[in-house]
């Protein structure tokens, strides 16, 4: 299965982008041999709409574009579950198993996420309700990745 990163608004060189491709290295070796392929971060501006709902609406259609037919889609909203990392994996290789060859991981701009396309969403996880720059987010979610390849892979895990 493949996973791709949809965030909105670039990330920026510097010590957040290192420990996020940090990561994603690991995740890929780690997930290779399980099934579990990346396929990039898509990285789409913040739309410029005068209101949050278009905001909103305008980068629901750009993740739209990126969805292919049967791909499942996580949200990272802070309205979502709080998931455990081994539920995470069993997530993940749920999918993977049921099939499904690429799955989106959607982080949503400074508004959140259009109410259509949550309720679209397969999933929508929250790492909290506190507020993190959307950096943070992208390493806490590229963290979880890896984590979720070595839970998999039989590593193991501390909270067991």
């Amino acid at each position: 299965m493949r996973i791709v990163i949809h965030a909105i608004g670039r990330m920026k060189a510097g010590p957040e982008a290192q420990l996020c491709d940090r990561y994603i290295d690991r995740f890929q070796r780690a997930g290779g041999q399980l099934g579990l392929q990346f396929g990039g971060i898509v990285e789409p501006a913040e739309s410029r709409a005068s209101s949050a709902a278009q905001r909103k609406r305008e980068e629901a259609d750009r993740l739209g574009a990126h969805l292919g037919n049967g791909a499942a889609l996580i949200l990272l909203d802070e309205a979502g579950r709080n998931l455990p990392s081994i539920e995470f994996a069993e997530t993940l290789a749920r999918y993977r198993d049921a099939g499904r060859g690429d799955l989106v991981i959607a982080i949503g701009g400074p508004d959140g996420h259009d109410t259509a396309l949550r309720d679209k969403a397969n999933l929508v996880i929250s790492y909290g309700k506190a507020t993190f720059p959307h950096q943070i987010v992208r390493i806490l979610l590229a963290e979880q990745l890896y984590r979720a390849a070595t839970i998999l892979s039989g590593h193991p895990y501390h909270r067991s």
